[in-house]
């Protein structure tokens, strides 16, 4: 049947009629679509695609808002059947069109759907979804305000925020770092703070496995630094209502909100930027004009309902989120006891403990000051948070500790094989948190971490057995013996290259520093250039060039002749290496300003002497190559030599 062919016709069967409004549909016809539903009731509940859908379906998937007003109001006035039914028809997965429409944030549907029939809201689908949750779970927020607030809930249950497995929306969003929304919902459901999963996770656990999304996670360089510090956030509000300027019909509605050409939004946010910048450099601290504790008819200040949002002195606005979902997370969570009443199973770490294996040092910062009895939290294994942090290689969080002066009782503990701290410390972590590469720097602040965490235990430590009867020394000799070789591998090849290097700038520069430019002047034996600067030069870099390239091929052939022990890692092997590594490029730099001094002279009484200037600098060239390439390793070595405690990074890194 042509889907061109004219409505008009009475003689279609339900087969034709199905078939043309499956390609209306498909054309986005979604006038014809709507003829059809005025013409024939039944079509309100047929399914014209494989997954189940009905036109409804594919018309908010579509995105057109219109269409899916005229076909809900068609729905409404012309069914014959209940419109209720029409409007909840599920496809082969559960999903209600009010299901697609919450998915992708379409407020404006949301509204023409749900306020026809609002236990829509509630629906679920095979994985056990309700719009609401939908709504969440994709960040929507203006639209889970709406379907939070039409939702006839009369017995305030959370049931429809949770799906199968027992995750809440308050899981979904921390997960996926909605954090403005999740403060909404911990507003609107404080109930789902305390729930689990079935594998006995905590929203709180969620965001405490979370490092990047606080400032002690992200490492910045420091021109990012300076970008985190120009950008300027808003005090965070609650809101009861969903935002009507922000709320959004379909992709064909979207309007634009300013007067200038949209390809001009990058000039805007740059000179933007730059103003903010310009204000905190002259101005300091960034505040906001608007009155923090003022709230609105739709709005409720974070911190409590009706109270003064808090203020952020000493914190980045940005991250000031985090801070409030710490804070009221955990204040629900532990309330006055720690009798945890879950409904299947216990969660493996408390939130402090899993923010201490991730070194959420703002989280158990936050978490210690309100709630100092948290210290006495332990794992299954009977690790404490000291314990953990060390396992996990954790610096940051040692520091805290050490702060708030509760290392004295902590450090004395022992897990259930009875390893102490120290035992901790020897171990070689599968996770291997430093910010360094190259194995032979691995090893080298694995030594540092370990002598670090020593110089705070007991001497007895050192011999005290666990109950494998192995003290912190064997279990460090055993767990690195791979990480030695792999180290010593690397130092032997690194080293056999630039010694290589080394000894052809020690050669060359040797015979250029016995060859007298300009030959010797035979009654008095003196040099016939003495006295001139390119001269000096040459005569000055020349001997720098075999000094320095005699002294890096030593250093080299020191480490080739190593015993590779552990010990050697800790601080001879690393500063031969960076002595080497200084040393040749020194050679080399100083190899080619004699090549160049001792070249002027050629030139001197040529036309082309000015030209040879360019030819020096492109001449240079190399030198400035294998500064760029070695920079990065030289600095590590500099960082690794200079640091007495490593610190971890949190960046993924694909080998």
């Amino acid at each position: 049947m042509d889907p061109n062919t004219t409505l008009a016709s009475s003689k279609w069967n339900r087969s034709d009629i199905k078939q043309n409004l499956y390609h209306f549909a498909l054309k986005s016809v979604w006038q014809e679509v709507t003829e059809i539903y005025k013409k024939h009731s039944w079509t309100h509940t047929s399914v014209i695609t494989r997954l189940g859908d009905t036109a409804l379906h594919v018309a908010v998937v579509d995105g057109k808002y219109p269409f899916v007003k005229q076909l809900v109001e068609v729905i409404k006035h012309y069914g014959q059947v209940n419109a209720k039914k029409a409007l909840g028809i599920q496809n082969e997965r559960g999903n209600t069109p009010l299901h697609f429409a919450a998915s992708r944030g379409y407020v404006e549907m949301c509204k023409c759907i749900a306020q026809e029939d609002p236990s829509l809201v509630g629906s679920r689908n095979k994985e056990g979804e309700t719009p609401l949750f939908l709504a969440a779970l994709h960040g929507h927020k203006d639209a889970f305000l709406f379907l939070h607030n039409i939702f006839p809930n009369p017995n305030k249950s959370i049931e429809h925020c949770r799906r199968n497995g027992g995750e809440s929306i308050l899981h979904c969003t921390i997960q996926r770092e909605y954090f403005d929304l999740a403060i909404h919902i911990i507003y609107l459901y404080e109930e789902l703070v305390n729930l689990v999963d079935e594998k006995g996770v905590t929203p709180l656990h969620v965001l405490a496995s979370k490092p990047s999304a606080f400032r002690s996670g992200s490492h910045f360089q420091w021109w990012t630094t300076v970008i985190y510090h120009c950008i300027i956030v808003d005090p965070l509000k609650v809101q009861i209502q969903p935002d009507a300027q922000t709320s959004k019909m379909g992709p064909i509605n979207d309007e634009k909100k300013n007067n200038f050409p949209e390809n001009y939004y990058t000039c805007f946010g740059f000179f933007q930027m730059m103003s903010t910048f310009f204000q905190v450099v002259t101005q300091g601290k960034y505040v906001t004009t608007e009155d923090a504790g003022a709230d609105t008819e739709n709005q409720v200040a974070v911190g409590g309902r009706g109270h003064q949002a808090p203020t952020y002195q000493n914190l980045p606005q940005n991250y000031a989120t985090c801070y409030e979902l710490v804070k009221s997370a955990y204040m629900e969570i532990v309330g006055l006891t720690w009798v945890w009443k879950f409904r299947k199973g216990k969660p493996k770490l408390q939130p402090i403990l899993e923010a201490a294996k991730n070194g959420v040092t703002e989280m158990v910062d936050r978490i210690l000051d309100q709630f100092p009895v948290s210290i006495h939290d332990t794992t299954g294994d009977n690790k404490n948070i000291l314990l953990v942090a060390v396992e996990n290689r954790q610096p940051r969080i040692f520091e805290i500790l050490k702060k708030k002066n509760l290392l004295t009782n902590l450090i004395q503990a022992v897990d259930k094989n009875d390893n102490t701290v120290l035992h901790f410390a020897a171990m070689l972590s599968k996770y291997k948190p430093w910010q360094i590469p190259g194995s032979a720097l691995q090893m080298q602040w694995e030594i540092k971490w370990y002598e670090f965490v020593k110089g705070y235990v007991p001497q007895h430590f050192l011999f005290q057995n666990n109950k494998d009867n192995k003290n912190p020394g064997d279990i460090f000799a055993e767990d690195h013996i791979g990480l030695v070789k792999e180290g010593g591998e690397w130092l032997k090849s690194t080293s056999e290259s630039c010694s290589l290097v080394a000894a052809l700038i020690a050669t060359v520069a040797f015979a250029t520093s016995s060859t007298i430019p300009g030959g010797i002047e035979e009654k008095t034996g003196r040099p016939n250039l003495e006295g001139q600067p390119a001269f000096n030069i040459f005569a000055i870099t020349s001997l720098v060039a075999l000094c320095f390239s005699v002294t890096a091929l030593i250093m080299f052939l020191a480490i080739l002749t190593s015993r590779y022990q552990p010990k050697d890692f800790y601080k001879d092997l690393p500063w031969k290496l960076l002595v080497g590594l200084s040393s040749l490029f020194v050679s080399i730099a100083t190899m080619l300003v004699a090549f160049c001094a001792a070249h002027f002279f050629v030139l001197k009484d040529n036309r082309l002497r000015h030209a040879a200037f360019p030819l020096y600098a492109v001449t240079c060239l190399p030198v400035t190559f294998y500064a760029v390439a070695q920079f990065p390793l030289y600095f590590d070595l500099l960082k690794a030599n200079f640091k007495k405690v490593p610190q971890p990074s949190y960046k993924m890194v694909d080998f």
